[in-house]
Parts: structure tokens; sequence; C-alpha cells
């Protein structure tokens, strides 16, 4: 099927069924951040909460080494049997990871074994994650029209925002209708990860009953030696390197003020953990409304003046938004100073996905988008909590806002060096 002929009904469908199963995918490994702070005990036996946190943020961090694994795994099975086969297998990977979670007993019942099958489910799910977000950036900047990419990828970020929202949504109710403190440390966590369990069956249905995309179909008479493998993606290395690049400084950004922003309004700002649920719900919603109108902006006037935004924003601005942060005692001071810092990093979110598929051929396009963008996730974002903990911990905790700005500055510089992928793009010789 030509892309000209592709209904709006169908796109908006390629849209929901892309995107439904990467809100799931998402909502299970947030769920894990989210409700840190209350299983943090069940598996460490610890007095000092900051050390728990930073065993759970270890655990997380782990998860994050496992996705290159993913984007490598799963890339190459999009390039080689198609996008629709590895998005549904990975959503059922992330299911058993989230079942495994909340079926594993306390340290307390079986010892060391709680932490270790802790983190099984994470290695899992990690690898789940990995693949995921390759596949399907691949598959939505290839279901859209020309003219619509920047709109239709932003999607991708909306679902991954609407996963960590759930994740919250979820907590919210838990902690202000159903349970009190004590219930959800003692059992209520384990909540949150048979929803995703059971989300993940939703999706996979949606997920069966996608179109495949005109771009991978084109290519199914391309050689099997030259789709999905590492030797024909090596033969991009500008375009891998522009991918790591431009990934760096964002996905640090995002990962601090998103997943570790709740710990960090408990433990450093002083919070309650419902206000830091709150804040954090508010500011995510406002954040995940706003990618599809950046995608549709860099539409019109291309993706580098948003990237640059970023870049300029984002290296002026991280230490002394973090700072004030730090020091603020209002709850609605903090949401303020939390969302200017979020639509500073929209820059970057709302077309990150588009940017990296526009650099690839479509033969390894899923491959080329997903396994360097993991790799950079994996040292940066992954580790964002557990380094911000450690300095913390050091009592230096502003070097961390420093850390923030020299990577967001490091992107900086490859942005302003890059060309506009919305000009240059591959998908236009799809």
């Amino acid at each position: 099927m030509n892309s000209s002929q592709i209904t709006t009904t169908q796109r908006i469908k390629a849209i929901v069924g892309g995107s439904i199963g990467n809100l799931v995918e998402w909502y299970d490994w947030y769920a894990y951040a989210a409700f840190a702070i209350y299983f943090s005990n069940s598996f460490f036996p610890d007095s000092d909460l900051t050390a728990q946190l930073l065993n759970t943020a270890g655990i997380f961090a782990v998860g994050f080494l496992m996705r290159p694994v993913g984007g490598w795994l799963f890339g190459s099975i999009a390039d080689r049997i198609g996008r629709k086969k590895a998005m549904t297998l990975s959503v059922l990977l992330m299911s058993f990871g989230s079942l495994l979670i909340a079926l594993t007993p306390t340290y307390k019942t079986i010892g060391v074994l709680a932490p270790l099958l802790l983190l099984v489910a994470r290695l899992l799910q990690g690898l789940s994650v990995g693949g995921e977000y390759g596949v399907s950036a691949t598959y939505l900047s290839e279901m859209a029209t020309n003219d619509r990419r920047g709109f239709y990828s932003s999607f991708q970020y909306v679902t991954l925002i609407g996963g960590q929202l759930i994740a919250l949504g979820i907590q919210l109710i838990l902690q202000k209708l159903l349970l009190t403190e004590a219930q959800l440390e003692d059992w209520g966590w384990r909540i949150p990860f048979v929803i995703g369990a059971l989300l993940s069956v939703i999706a996979l249905y949606l997920r069966s009953n996608l179109h495949e995309t005109e771009a991978f179909e084109n290519k199914k008479d391309v050689s099997e030696k030259k789709k999905g493998t590492i030797k024909e993606l090596l033969k991009h290395p500008k375009a891998l390197l522009t991918v790591v690049g431009l990934t760096l400084g964002g996905t640090l950004a995002f990962y601090t003020y998103t997943t570790y922003m709740q710990k960090f309004l408990v433990n450093t700002v002083h919070l309650t953990k419902e206000e830091s649920t709150l804040i954090s719900f508010i500011s995510l919603l406002i954040f995940a409304c706003l990618q599809p109108v950046f995608g549709a902006l860099s539409d019109k006037i291309g993706r580098r003046p948003l990237l640059l935004s970023f870049g300029i924003l984002g290296t002026i601005f991280t230490y002394p938004l973090l700072n004030a942060l730090s020091h603020t005692t209002s709850m609605w001071g903090a949401f303020f100073l939390i969302m200017s810092a979020l639509i500073i990093v929209s820059g970057y979110t709302s077309i990150n996905a588009v940017v990296k598929a526009e650099l690839f051929p479509s033969e390894v396009r899923a491959l080329g988008v997903g396994l360097p963008y993991a790799l950079t996730v994996a040292i940066f974002g992954g580790t964002a909590e557990y380094i911000a903990l450690w300095f913390k911990q050091a009592n230096v905790e502003h070097y961390f806002y420093w850390y923030i700005t020299a990577c967001i500055f490091f992107s900086f510089v490859v942005y302003a060096t890059m060309k506009d992928t919305k000009n240059t793009s591959t998908l236009d010789k799809d």
C-alpha cells in the first residue's frame, strides 16, 4: 500500500496501536521508579533511607545495562522480520518482568534471593524497553506523511510520559483513597506491577492487529546480509555518533526531571511523599501535552531550531533551576521550577525519535535508532539517579547540577554542527 493511499483513520490506528504498547511498556518501567520509595525496605534491610534508595537506584541502573542488548536484539528483529513482530515480542517480555516483581517475596521471607529476583525482573524489563524505543520510533516515523513526521513521532514521548503518569496516578489513588502508608510499604506496592502485567494483554491485542510499514515492505527483496546487521550499521558511522551526541544531554535531563525528581523532592526539598507525587503528576501531564505541539512546530520550522533551543537554555538554566529547587520551601514554587525545566527539555524529547529515524536507511533503521540510543541512555540516563544520590551522600549535591549542564552543552555542540534532518531525511527515499 502506498503511503499516500493510507487513510487518516488507518494512520490514527497506527499511532494508537504503536503508542499504546509503548505506554504499557513505559508504565511497567516507571512503576519501579515511582514505588521504589515504598518497596526499597522490603528488599534491602537498612535504616538509612538514602542507602535503601541507592540500592534500588543501583538495580534501576543495572536494568539500563540490558537496554543496549534489547536495542540490538529487537532492532535486528524489526529490520529483518518486521516492525510489528518486534513490537509484539517486546510487550510480552515486559509483562513477564512485571509479574515477577509483583510475585517476589520480601528479604525477610527468602533472604538474598529477593533482591536477586528483583534484579532478574529488571534485566528482562531493560531488555524489553531497550528494544521498544528503536522499533516504535521507527514504526511511527515510517507511518507518518512527510509533512507530519514530527507530530506523529512525538506521540512516542506522549505515551512514554503517559506510562509514568499512569504509574503516578495509581500511586496517588492508593495513597489518598485506598491504602495507608504502612499498607503500601507492606504489600500495596505490588498492585501496580499486577496492573502492568494485565495491561500488557491489551497492548498485545492491539499490536497484533497493526499494519506493517510500507518502508519495511519495500525492502523485502534486500539481501538478508544487509538487514539489521551490525556490519551494515557500521557503514553509517556519522549517523551513529550523531545519535549518541544528540541523546546524551537530553536523556540525562529527562531522567533527572522525571524519574529522579520524585526522590529529589522527598530527600532534598523535604516535601512529603504525597506532595512530591502530586507535583510530579501535574507537571508530567502538562509535559505530555506539550510534545505534539513541539513536534508539529518542528514540521513547520525544522528539527534543528528546537534542538538548539534545548541546548542553549539547558546549558544556561540547569544549575540555577536545580539550585533554586533544592532551596524552595513551597510546593507550588517547586512545581513551577520543574515545569520550566520540562518546557526546555521538550525541545529534545518531542522530536528526538524522528531525528534519529531520519538518519538511517530502512534496512538498518530500527537497529540504528535503537542501539546507539540505548547505549547512551544506559550510560547517562540510567545512572542519573545513582550519581545524584552518590553526590548527595558525599554532601556535594550541586556537583550533579554541573554534570547535567556539561552533558547538555556537549549535545548542544552536536546540534550546532549537524544538518537539519527534516531536509535530509532518509525516510523520503523509502
